[in-house]
């Protein structure tokens, strides 16, 4: 049998095979079925892992081994019973620019469901983190993030009440935070400071984003300042690992 070596952009020059040339069954039917989809084209229809296993010869847990990993890769998304090509990873910036300018700059079109709004007594590690005192009202905003109405993130936002003292009546949860804080309230972005790692979901997060628990996420944590140097939110965004990618321009020191 004659394996196709990788042809997505990133992938490995040599496509994973090891020196010794031994590969894993798994991994060459998984290449096989790469070039599956790309003969299938975005939202086309997977065979049955079935089909996948008498046209490879090999054993179902074998395809569905290959399956997996091609799903956690954002290859494969499922659809319905079935499961179909997906299409490209969203790219979102590393950069000051709202979740719905990153989804529209791709020509998709960006989304949130509410979760919650509540306002609680601000507890001592958050009040550090965006300079309020302890046990003042705060707002937790919690939405689901969606890309031409598919789930991709979750997202908790915590501001001061005493900043946003109106946003449980004047603010529409579908829409962009940031451009509610600048055309409402007046208040602009003027730096931010971040910080991302690869975790699990919860359970409970995982239902909402609906997908398995066993999905790595991009997880982003934000402490957002006004133009004059204020922390003004703190903001805490799972993005789905099969879904995103984050891009940043590192500009030369010389």
């Amino acid at each position: 049998m004659d394996y196709p070596s990788e042809q997505q952009p990133g992938a490995p020059v040599k496509a994973g095979v090891p020196e010794h040339g031994r590969i894993p069954k798994y991994y060459a039917v998984k290449t096989q079925i790469a070039s599956l989809l790309d003969e299938l084209g975005e939202g086309g229809l997977l065979p049955t892992e079935r089909e996948l296993s008498v046209r490879y010869g090999v054993a179902r847990e074998t395809v569905r081994q290959a399956l997996r990993e091609l799903l956690l890769e954002g290859r494969l998304r499922r659809a319905g019973r079935g499961t179909v090509v997906a299409g490209p990873k969203l790219e979102q910036p590393l950069a000051l620019a709202s979740y719905t300018e990153g989804v529209r700059r791709q020509g998709r079109t960006p989304g949130r469901t509410l979760i919650s709004l509540d306002r609680f007594p601000c507890p001592d590690a958050l009040a550090e983190e965006i300079e309020a005192e302890r046990g003042e009202p705060v707002w937790h905003l919690e939405r689901v993030l969606l890309a031409d109405d598919e789930r991709v993130g979750l997202e908790s936002t915590y501001v001061s009440v005493a900043r946003v003292p109106r946003l449980d009546a004047d603010f529409d949860p579908d829409s962009s935070f940031y451009a509610y804080l600048h055309d409402e309230l007046g208040i602009g972005f003027g730096a931010a400071d971040e910080r991302i790692e690869t975790v699990l979901a919860t359970p409970r997060e995982a239902l909402l984003i609906g997908t398995p628990p066993a999905l790595p996420m991009l997880l982003i944590h934000r402490v957002s300042r006004d133009t004059g140097g204020r922390p003004l939110e703190r903001v805490r965004t799972l993005f789905r690992g099969d879904r995103f990618s984050f891009t940043a321009h590192l500009p030369s020191r010389h």
